[in-house]
Parts: structure tokens; sequence; C-alpha cells
């Protein structure tokens, strides 16, 4: 998510905003937050009601500020804009798939936002029958997002969900592609995911509370049918759970899957008898992570069971799936983190990472030899691609890396041979992956641990003290932030920037431990990685503090409000998108969305241990009298995740304490939520408008 291409502008210099009379000033309102007999004082806890027009108001004062404020940059974001759409194949199409008779394509067609998906019977040569055009559902709104499509087994009948507010709250539809007309059935508020029951008459979808949105219910629809009479089959109780529903690959089982942060539990049933009852897997035991896959007659497993820190991967018969029946197949190692399987009807498929680096293990069922995929480098990716035909003998699987368009690769397991079926098109007759390089480095942090971070830049950008380089970062729920190529990020690049992401604790970069050494009472970790990252880069001759900038979004987004309270004048500017900021009164509040299912994330602050412990990296009540370096905040009005009111009161309490002459600039998408902007084009509106913060005032221009 980052963009960039050398033009001189000269513009006129903008007044600091801090000195400008417009700054939007929210009122305050005094409110007293009393937990374990510590107030609190929050004075812009009124603007977490949206429905006050008070609130509205402060809100289009603070984009209307942040607009005025990047006015001489205005000229540049049209160039960016511009430049990173005309890097875009317009008439892009994906990579046919074989499904079930069928070919399957999702293609763009030039000068429009949205994609259509079609499909070809049984021959690629065959006419092309358009299941869904986006383009056309999407024209009356100002926000359009398929959640996914489905087709009934016997290829009839089309299902779809939408969601057209950005609050992931999905409607499905479902259209007779034989007579090319809807049925009069439409099940509103949905998670958007969709299953087939084999019938072809069953489908089934799950709900989520109304307050919360943590998804609680799976529901069996009949088609043709009132949804009034669909029948709730499963309700997830436990508040630190949510649950979805699933086919395995061999279309034999329908699978109810309940998740905690660390705890998993499964249900399954024969997908040729939905109307029978779900049995359970193996019941839920805290800390005890699983999913599972079926082939033959067996269930495979991956787990964390047995201090399994790093998963290892297990079987069982389909008519006793306890856990004493478990054996294994693949064991636990320390140093390799199992992430997915992939099972064909010949070849099992283990995705490993080891010393931060994806890794492909293939092993044949029937002698068990086995080999590993070969990929060169440290500044990669690799994922699974779509593979849905379980005889097959070619894996997809996609590549990338800082400096390398992403791949479709097919290779054939049998012959060990790879062909690779669509590279990323980047429309620019300059553009040369050649002209680029990138490395990873490590840094140490406080406690002598090393902290790898992955650097790309144009091969003539020198680095020193004067070089911008942005910094990216995220660090939660174990998630990991793999080096991948942006087309937009070029934009930034080709003007000489340099990129790179510190792979900071809490994610899962370096195996489960790194992921469990950053997060709960070991949080802070992500914050002082992230630090000494930039301060490696500094010290270094990498760039220097005048011309860093660090940006991450969400989760990110808090790592981005703690770094700036502990080490306020390390950065020039900082981008915090969606960003979660306000820990304490979001954790508290069990009926806002996410909360009570990420306790075993941040913790619980209703433990006085863990109040403690938040309470003293929280980005909103550690704000004090600081330099606060340039900064600007990105969010959505209807965000379900992080809510707006969040990085609002965020800005309102920063220009109480800030010292330094810095900008402070909030940007709130009216229409949309936290993925931001729908369409391929629109979202690079916002992209251009974050870039241009950047080149802005690396240039000074305003």
């Amino acid at each position: 998510m980052i963009r960039h291409i050398s033009i001189i502008l000269i513009l006129t210099f903008f007044i600091s905003c801090n000195m400008n009379d417009n700054t939007p000033s929210a009122k305050k309102i005094k409110k007293e937050l009393i937990v374990h007999d510590d107030i609190r004082i929050d004075n812009y806890y009124w603007l977490n009601d949206k429905n006050d027009t008070n609130v509205i108001n402060y809100l289009n004062d603070e984009n209307n500020f942040t607009q005025k404020t990047l006015k001489n940059t205005e000229d540049l974001q049209e160039i960016l804009f511009d430049e990173m759409k005309s890097r875009i194949k317009e008439d892009d199409m994906s990579v046919p798939y074989f499904f079930n008779e069928y070919w399957y394509i999702k293609r763009f067609e030039k000068g429009k936002d949205y994609p259509i998906y079609t499909r070809k019977h049984k021959s690629l040569n065959n006419d092309e029958e358009i299941l869904l055009d986006v383009n056309k559902l999407a024209s009356k709104h100002a926000y359009y997002n398929v959640g996914s499509i489905s087709v009934s087994p016997n290829n009839r009948i089309l299902a779809y969900s939408f969601d057209t507010l950005s609050r992931r709250l999905y409607s499905i539809k479902f259209f007779d592609l034989k007579t090319k007309k809807h049925f009069k059935e439409t099940i509103k508020n949905t998670t958007g995911s969709i299953t087939w029951a084999n019938d072809n008459k069953t489908i089934f979808y799950s709900k989520k509370e109304d307050k919360t949105l943590r998804v609680n219910k799976i529901y069996r629809h009949q088609l043709n049918s009132d949804v009034k009479n669909d029948k709730l089959i499963f309700e997830e109780k436990d508040e630190q759970f949510s649950t979805g529903i699933y086919k395995t690959k061999t279309q034999e089982y329908l699978i109810i899957a309940s998740r905690s942060t660390l705890t998993s539990e499964m249900r399954f049933l024969n997908a040729n008898t939905p109307n029978e009852e779900f049995q359970l897997f193996t019941k839920r035991e805290k800390n005890h992570e699983y999913s599972i896959n079926h082939f033959d007659n067996n269930f495979y497993i991956l787990t964390n069971s047995e201090n399994s820190k790093n998963f290892r991967v297990m079987r069982c018969s389909v008519k006793d799936t306890s856990i004493s029946s478990w054996e294994e197949i693949i064991p636990h190692r320390k140093e390799i983190l199992i992430e997915d399987i992939e099972l064909f009807d010949e070849y099992f498929v283990i995705v490993e990472r080891e010393k931060g680096l994806m890794k492909f293990r293939i092993k044949k069922w029937k002698t068990n030899d086995e080999f590993y995929l070969p990929f060169e480098g440290e500044t990669y990716n690799a994922s699974l691609g779509i593979n849905l035909d379980f005889n097959s003998k070619q894996l997809r699987y996609n590549f990338t890396s800082l400096t390398n368009p992403s791949s479709i690769i097919e290779f054939d397991m049998s012959k060990k041979s790879k062909n690779i079926l669509k590279i990323q098109e980047v429309v620019d007759e300059n553009f040369k992956s050649s002209n680029y390089e990138s490395k990873r480095v490590w840094a140490n942090s406080h406690d002598g641990t090393k902290i790898p971070i992955s650097i790309v830049k144009r091969k003539e950008t020198i680095y020193g003290e004067n070089t911008p380089l942005l910094l990216y970062g995220y660090g939660s729920y174990g998630i990991t932030i793999d080096p991948y190529f942006s087309s937009t990020r070029l934009s930034l690049l080709d003007r000489g920037f340099v990129f790179a992401i510190a792979h900071v604790r809490g994610s899962e970069y370096l195996g489960r431990n790194w992921y469990e050494n950053g997060k709960l009472l070991k949080k802070k970790n992500t914050f002082l990685d992230f630090i000494s990252s930039a301060k490696y880069l500094i010290s270094e001759q990498y760039t220097s503090s005048r011309h860093l900038y660090a940006m991450g979004g969400s989760a990110g987004g808090l790592l981005m409000g703690a770094v700036i309270n502990m080490e306020p004048e390390l950065f020039n500017g900082v981008i915090a998108a969606v960003p979660f900021v306000d820990v304490m009164t979001t954790m508290l509040d069990e009926s806002i969305p996410l909360t009570t299912l990420e306790y075993d994330e941040w913790g619980n602050p209703n433990d006085l241990e863990y109040y403690n412990y938040m309470l003293s990296y929280s980005p909103y009540d550690n704000i004090s009298n600081l330099n606060y370096p340039n900064l600007l905040i990105t969010t959505g009005l209807h965000d379900s995740q992080v809510q707006y009111w969040e990085p609002a009161k965020w800005i309102a309490k920063l220009r109480d304490y800030n010292k330094s002459k810095n900008y402070l600039l909030l940007h709130t998408n009216m229409d949309t939520g936290h993925g931001g902007a729908s369409g391929r084009f629109n979202a690079l509106k916002e992209i251009a408008m974050e870039y241009a913060f950047l080149i802005g005032l690396e240039q000074k221009l305003f």
C-alpha cells in the first residue's frame, strides 16, 4: 500500500496548521470513566455518537481542514492518481480455474471499476457466460462490494452476496442461470459467506450479533422459500468465539468452525444429508487450535496440541474423530511453522515458514517421497493459489517479492516442472524489475532480539541522511506482513523514497513464539521492535529522523500511536490508517465489535493486571506535552472494526497537548468503513492523498 515517480513541482508554501485560525477545535464535555477505582477523564467521549449532528459537523470540519492544508498538493495528488491508475492493466483477466465442468474467470473492462464474473463450459474455446457484472450492480451505490459468489453443485443457481455500506453486512441473492431470473428471496445482514449442500437447494450462511458484530449464528435456508422460515442450526454462545461454515475440498463434508484467538472447535456433517445434525469433531480446550481437511476416509488435522506451538499434522478416521484416535503424520519442529496444508489424491503439500521465509514441502502419498519447491532470495512471499481440482497433479501458487510483480505459477508435482501462467502486468514502458533492489537486514531490539527488516529501493537511490524512507509495521494477531510487490509503491520509489517493512513481534514471521512475545503482557515488544528498527535505519545511515516516515493501519495504527508517544521526534511524518488507539474505552465496552473476541490478544482490562498494562501503552491515554510529528489519520464513518470515533477523539486530544508546529490531519471517508473505498480505482485516490502527504513533507509543498 505505497506509491511514487519523479516530477518537479513549484508550488506555494503553506502556513503551519497550528497557526491557522481554521484549525478544528472539538468542544470538551467532561466524562469520568471509573474502573478499578481508577478515574480516567475523557473530554471527547461525546464523539462516540454519530447520530449527533455536532459529531458529523466536526468530522466535516476536519475534512475541510485537511483538504485546505493539502490544497497545494492537489495537482500532485492528481498526478499520482493518474500514474498509479495508468500502471494497472484496465482490461485485465484472472487465470481461469476449472471446477465442476466449468472454467471460471474474473475479468475487468477498460474504464470500469468493478469485476465481471464469467464461466465457460468444459473448454476455454467455448462461449463466455456472464455470471455477474458488478459494474451494473454498483452503478447506483457510493460503495459496493461483492462478498462471495457460489454456484450450486448442479451448476444451475448462482448465489452472491453484496455490501453497500462498508459495514461488512451482506445481503444474499439467488439467480437462475438458465431462466436469467432472480429468486424472490433476499437474505439480509449476513457475513457474506455462502455454502451449498449437495442437494442443490440447501445453503448455509452465517449472521452477526447486531451490536458487537460477532459472528455467532449459522442458518440453513431452502431455496425458493421464505427467509423467515430459515432454521438456526448452530449458535456460538461464548462471547470470545466467532463461528463460520465451509465445505471441504472433496465436497463431501460441511464444517462448522468456532474460533477464538487461541482456541478452536469444529463440527462436521455429510454434505449429502444437510438436514441432519452436525457432529462434534473434538471439544474445545483452552489454547488448542486446529483446522481440518478431508481426504479418502480420513480427516487431516493441523493442530498445536501437546505444546506443538508451530503446529503438526495428524490424521483420524471419519468414523472416530476423538483426539485419542489422532495419529501423527507431520511432526512438530521448533524452528519451522506449519501455516497450511493442501491435499490432492496423489500429493500432500505442506506450507512452511522457516527463518521468516515461505517454503512448500511436497510429499507423495504412496511412496512418502518428498521435496521442496525452490525459492530464492530473502524478500519474497509465496502462497497457495486456487487448487480446487482434487485429482490434479498441478499445484497453483502465487509468488511475489519487493522487486518482482506477483505471478501465478503452476507446478507439475509429478514432472517437477513449472509453468508461469500469469505475471502481474505493470503498464509502464519504463518499468523494469532490474531497476530495483531489495535486501533483508536485522536490527537489535531493546532486549537483544534481532528484528528482521525488508527493504526496497531504486538502484540509483543512495542511502544517506537526506534519503526519505517509509517504514511500515503491523505486528498483531499473528498476521505477517510479508514482502510483496506494489505497482502503486513505485510512485514513491521512483521519487527517491526507500520502503521498508519491520517484521516486529506480534506477527508470526519467525514462528509462533514471535507472535506470543508480542501480545498480552508482552505487547510493548511490538512497539519497541519498531522503534529499534527505525533507530537502526538511522544509525546505519539509511536515512535520518528528518526524512524518516512511518505507516500502519488498524492494529498497525495502534503501533503508530504508541510509537509517537514513546519517541515523538523519531519520525518526520506518520500515516495512521483506521487506527485502533482508544484501547481502554474499546476493550472495556463489551458491546463494541471485536472486544470480547480479542481478550486473548490484548488482555481483559476487567483484570487489574491487564488494565494497568494496557493503560500504560494505550495511545489515547498516553498523550502528553510532546513535539508530535506530522500526522495524517484516515478513517471511515461506517467502520465496524475500528470505530470512527477513536481517530476523531485521538486527533482532538493530540491538538490539546502537541507542542510542535507540525501538521495534525484527519480525513474521514463519510461513505465507507474499515476497508476503505470500493472499486479498483476509487481506492487509488486515498493512496494518492497519503503519498502526496509524504512527498509534500519532503518537498515542503505545504
